[in-house]
Formats: C-alpha cells, structure tokens, sequence
C-alpha cells in the first residue's frame, strides 16, 4: 500500500522529489520492463539505489517516511503471518489465496527495509498488534479473529479494501510521471487482486451471501462487509457523484450500480487513524 505513500509523503519535505528522479527515470522503466519474479526480486535494491542516488546521504524526514510505511507493512504481514501460524484456522482448501497474500506482504517488508538500510537509516521493528481491532490488548470487536475463520476473512477484507482505497488517494500525486507511476499502479492492481478474493472467499464459504467481489453501497452507507464495526473504512463509499456527474439520475441507474462503478480514495490521515489507531498496542 506504501509506494503511493513514499512518494507523496517525500514530495510534502521534498517538493522536488520529481526533479531529483528524473534523470534517473529509465532505470525505473527499466525494473518493469523485466518478468515480475524478477522484478519482485529486484525492486528493493534498485529502488534504493535510485533514492540513494537522488538523495545522496538521506534526511532524517525522508527515512521517516518511508519507516511509516514500513509500520503499516509490519502490521499486514503480522496480521497473514498470524493467521498462517494458527493451526486449524485457514482450510486447507483456501491455503493458497491466504498464503500468496501472506507473501506478498512480507516482500513488502522486505522492500521497503532493504531501501530503508540503502539510505543508511535505521528500519523500524514490528509493533505489537491487537488484531481484535481494539488496541486494547484484545478487547476490540474482533475477539476471535484468530480463532475463528469467518471473523479473520471479514478483517482480512476490511483490510485489504482499506488498502486499496489507500492506492487510490495518492495517484493523483504521481500524474505527470509515468514512470513511476506505471509500477505504483501495478501493485494497486494487485492489492485490488488481494480484496477480491478475500471477497470471493467469504461469498463461497458461505460467510456473506450478499457479499461481492467488489463494494456495493446503499444511499447511506458505504459499507457492504456486513461488519458494523468497519463503518468508518468505507467512509464515502456511498459517493454517486462522479465528475460532477450524478450517475443515479444521468444514466438512471441504481444506487448500488453507482457506487460499485467507482471506487473512492482515502487520505493518509484517513488510513492512519483507521489502521493504526485500532490495529497497534500503543499503551
């Protein structure tokens, strides 16, 4: 979810982030030019190499940035990690949605403290997570998250939609570079990938039969998890205005038409109050 982040956080301390890429841009075009093992496996060296090279000896400020995004990956990849660990939770028929997501969000540890080290700062450490939702040490809304399947997918879902939402809000940022943001908008797809099966395996458990491989709103809310307690994540989702464009009335189309047609962007204020504040120990 981060890569969006790191540029758009770096550019609020740096505004010419742009200017310092630019003579370097082919060799971002260059990574996504290769096979996606090989570029998954070449990402973080290459990358941090570019700033390394942008950035000389980098700031405090922008290591700080890219250490936020770091804790937010800590966080997911915990959260899979956990899952993976507890025997009897995921079926065995499901092991492999569940474990190519666990992976890709440990390659994104990976990545981004790879490219922490290259510009000699210090990466930070996972947390200590309160999955229940709570930060309270197990008294949120999810006390059997890791107990029981049905619970650990509905997070899973609020997580990972969250996520994508994410992406969305910082591509405005990156417009204008294409060569940054073609790679950026890869890793949205495949977060987009992420929610979708989440989604499709709750549908077909059994889990929420109303539930889509997409979000489908009403007038009033834009959350369909069937999860009161993920209200404030899919804040705006009932949005049917695009453009300026009322959808409902202009193509005379449903509410629930309108809003899974479109997808609506996050802040980074947004994503940390919501993840942060309710996934991470912090007394």
């Amino acid at each position: 979810m981060n890569l969006f982040n790191i540029i758009d956080e770096i550019e609020k301390v740096d505004p010419e982030i742009h200017e310092r890429l630019n003579p370097r841009r082919a060799a971002i075009k260059n990574i996504t030019s290769f096979g996606s093992k090989v570029a998954v496996a070449a990402m973080p060296f290459a990358l941090g190499t570019l700033f390394k090279k942008a950035y000389g000896q980098a700031s405090s400020s922008v290591v700080e940035v890219l250490n936020f995004a770091l804790t937010l990956e800590h966080l997911e990849a915990a959260f899979y990690n956990a899952g993976a660990a507890k025997t009897g939770l995921i079926p065995a028929g499901d092991t492999s949605y569940l474990n190519l997501i666990k992976r890709d969000e440990n390659a994104h540890v990976n990545f981004l403290t790879t490219v922490i080290t290259s510009l000699n700062g210090t990466p930070v450490g996972p947390a200590t997570y309160d999955f229940t939702g709570g930060n309270n040490k197990g008294n949120g809304p999810f006390p059997d998250v890791l107990s029981n399947y049905a619970t650990f997918l509905a997070v899973a879902q609020v997580l990972e939609d969250t996520g994508v939402r994410a992406y969305k809000g910082q591509a405005p940022n990156l417009i204008g570079n294409k060569d940054i943001l073609t790679p950026a908008l890869s890793i949205h797809a495949v977060e987009a990938r992420h929610a979708s099966a989440i989604r499709k395996l709750r549908h077909d458990l059994g889990h929420d039969a109303n539930i889509k491989p997409y979000i489908v709103s009403t007038a009033t809310l834009g959350n369909d998890t069937g999860v009161a307690a993920a209200n404030n994540n899919y804040k705006g989702e009932e949005n049917v205005t695009q453009g300026g464009v009322n959808l409902v009335s202009a193509l005379k189309a449903s509410v629930g038409v309108a809003t899974a047609s479109f997808d609506e962007p996050l802040t980074k204020d947004e994503v940390v109050a919501l993840v942060i504040g309710s996934f991470i120990v912090t007394n």
